[in-house]
């Protein structure tokens, strides 16, 4: 019973190839894209951070330096009102810093976070600064003397990042108050832009390699999918629709390998067909001598003719021996028999199989000469032997009374060649390559399993038979792979007649 493919429509795992090449394709460029980028804006924002916050705790401290201590703890509230000389000076100053560097305000405050003087004017003087207490970790150390930027961005009331860098003011080695000085992030807005335009070219290049992924995929599925078709239709029993070769290098060995499978299994089905045909056609013929001569076997039973019924048995018995040998035959051929190798000496091998056949070859009159030059082969002795006997045997049956046989093996180019020869009428050219099909015999007797089990056997050596003929002279080349580092044996062979 043939087993079915795991789906019966190319389209679905067409389908899931293009899905699994294109997930293949973007999922991992997506996890990278998103992690390199992500990775990229975090180390960036960090640095640009770090680099803001050293910079304006750097000019808080320049500030800080040109403040006097003394006087700025002398600024009570109310001096902002009424403006005077020193609130005034501080605030100049202040506000002159601010301009020349360009940052959002500079103010100063005492140790206790009031304000003595804001560049901006937004608070008057006494009153607290609301961010100190988001910066309460920063101003602390900044009150032990040294300086510190805030971890924290904040937005301004246009809407755009601030940071702030503080320092000490020093009075007599004593910290007597800070400057804070808020400057804007303003590397933000390119940065944020950078992160559009990588977000914008990964979406680019997702786009590329889906349609790299797709096109791909179809460049894979098409040809697979031909072979998938190639596949489903042998397997539903057309073994003789050729399978397409394929341009893709991988894909073209799957086909090319495809192909020869096909092409083995047409040509199993047919030597399966031609020897169920030949084993029904050879089965009827004894079948029915049997049922004729066992309706005369009763027949003279029952008339009491003992002498005709013992001529009839005879027969049976010889067609239920016939019938054994084509079994026999068939299940030599079938059957997939391991091969068994071992040392074989050739001669020796040459020497059995014509020992087996002497007294046939005796019978007809037939001379059985052997020449076989010395060589060793690693091989089954007992296939060989079977192999040898059938060429032998055809050639004795093919020959006139008193030809002779010639039976001669030499070793040449690490093989060895075994000659079997006849002076029989040959073989027309017709039925030269056929005689090596199942059941194709010119026999009456024959079952025409003879030469295909020989050149299987040869074959399954690494060797192979091969026929020439012509009136008068046939001959059968079994060629066989020497045994492995085994120099030939040069010696001129010795004739050994054997039968007359």
């Amino acid at each position: 019973m043939r087993r079915p493919f795991a789906s019966s429509r190319p389209w679905e795992a067409l389908g899931s190839l293009s899905a699994r090449l294109l997930v293949a394709f973007l999922v991992p460029t997506l996890l990278f894209l998103t992690l390199a980028g992500v990775t990229v804006y975090a180390l960036a924002r960090a640095s640009l951070e770090d680099e803001l916050g050293a910079s304006l705790s750097a000019l808080a401290a320049a500030t800080a330096s040109q403040v006097n201590g003394e006087r700025m703890l002398t600024i009570e509230p109310g001096d902002d009102q009424g403006g005077t000389r020193t609130w005034r000076a501080l605030a100049r100053l202040l506000d002159g810093v601010r301009t020349a560097s360009g940052v959002r305000r500079i103010y100063a405050v005492d140790t206790a976070g009031r304000v003595r003087a804001d560049s901006a004017g937004s608070l008057p003087v006494g009153a607290e600064v609301p961010e100190l207490a988001r910066d309460r970790l920063e101003l602390s150390r900044v009150f032990a003397g040294k300086r510190a930027a805030s971890q924290v961005l904040f937005t301004g009331s246009d809407g755009l990042l601030y940071k702030t860098g503080y320092a000490p003011i020093l009075q007599d080695g004593q910290v007597v108050g800070a400057v804070g000085v808020e400057g804007s992030a303003a590397y933000f807005v390119p940065l944020r832009r950078l992160g559009r335009a990588f977000a914008v070219a990964s979406a680019v290049a997702l786009l590329v390699l889906a349609l790299i992924a797709v096109l791909t995929a179809r460049g894979f599925a098409r040809p697979l999918g031909r072979l998938m078709d190639s596949a489903l239709r042998i397997g539903r029993g057309d073994l003789t629709t050729p399978v397409p070769p394929e341009p893709t290098r991988e894909i073209g060995v799957l086909a090319r390998e495809l192909e020869e499978m096909r092409r083995a299994l047409e040509g199993r089905d047919r030597q399966l067909k031609l020897m169920l045909a030949g084993v029904a056609h050879e089965v009827r013929n004894p079948l029915g001598g049997i049922a004729l001569f066992s309706g005369l076997l009763e027949e003279d039973l029952q008339a009491g003719s003992h002498a005709e019924a013992g001529a009839h048995v005879a027969r049976i018995q010889r067609e239920v021996a016939y019938l054994q040998r084509i079994v026999e035959d068939f299940l030599a051929f079938a059957r997939e028999q391991p091969l068994a190798r071992e040392p074989v000496e050739a001669p020796a091998l040459v020497d059995g199989a014509c020992e087996l056949l002497s007294m046939e070859a005796a019978a007809r009159g037939v001379v059985l000469e052997v020449e076989a030059a010395p060589a060793r082969l690693e091989a089954d002795g007992s296939l060989l032997t079977a192999a040898l006997v059938n060429l032998v045997k055809n050639a004795v049956q093919a020959s006139p009374s008193g030809a002779p046989v010639r039976v001669t093996g030499q070793a040449q180019d690490g093989r060895y060649t075994i000659h079997v020869r006849d002076q029989g009428p040959g073989v027309p050219e017709a039925q030269r390559e056929r005689i090596f099909e199942p059941f194709f015999t010119t026999r009456e007797q024959g079952t025409g399993l003879g030469l295909p089990l020989a050149r299987k056997i040869a074959r399954a050596h690494g060797g192979e038979l091969a026929l020439t003929s012509q009136p008068g002279a046939t001959t059968f080349l079994l060629t066989l792979p020497l045994a492995p580092q085994e120099p030939p044996d040069s010696a001129p062979p010795r004739p050994r007649p054997r039968g007359r």
